[in-house]
C-alpha cells in the first residue's frame, strides 16, 4: 500500500513537471525575439530549444532519472530570472495596461500639449 502510493506521488509530481516546463515553453515561444536582447538574456531560440528539451526529458524519463532535475533546474531558471525581465520589457505581454498612466501618455510621458 505505501509502496503505491509513493509510486502515485510520483505519477503526479511527474504530470507537474511536465504542465510546468511546457509552460514556460510555450511562455518563451509567445514572447518577441527583441525583449530578449532588450533584456540582455540569451536569445530565444536558445531558450526555446532548453525548455523544449526539458519538457521532452520530462515527458519521456521518469522523475527518478538524473535529466528532468537539470530540466527543472532550466524551467525554474527561466520563471524566476527570464520571464519577468521579459515581461518588465514588454509590458505584461497580455495586451492591456496595468493600471499605469493614462490615455494620453506616449512613449516617453504623459502628453501634456505643448505646455
Amino acid at each position: 500500500m505505501l509502496v503505491q502510493g509513493f509510486g502515485e506521488l510520483l505519477y503526479w509530481v511527474s504530470w507537474g513537471l511536465l504542465l510546468f516546463s511546457l509552460f514556460a515553453f510555450v511562455d518563451s515561444v509567445i514572447r518577441r525575439e527583441d525583449a530578449y536582447r532588450a533584456a540582455n538574456k540569451q536569445t530565444k531560440p536558445f531558450w526555446m530549444i532548453i525548455l523544449g528539451l526539458a519538457a521532452a526529458v520530462n515527458f519521456f524519463m521518469g522523475i527518478m532519472s538524473f535529466l528532468p532535475i537539470i530540466g527543472l533546474i532550466a524551467t525554474i531558471v527561466y520563471i524566476v530570472d527570464v520571464r519577468p525581465a521579459l515581461r518588465q520589457i514588454s509590458g505584461g505581454g497580455r495586451g492591456w495596461p496595468r493600471g499605469r498612466g493614462s490615455s494620453s501618455d506616449g512613449p516617453y510621458g504623459p502628453f501634456n500639449g505643448g505646455r
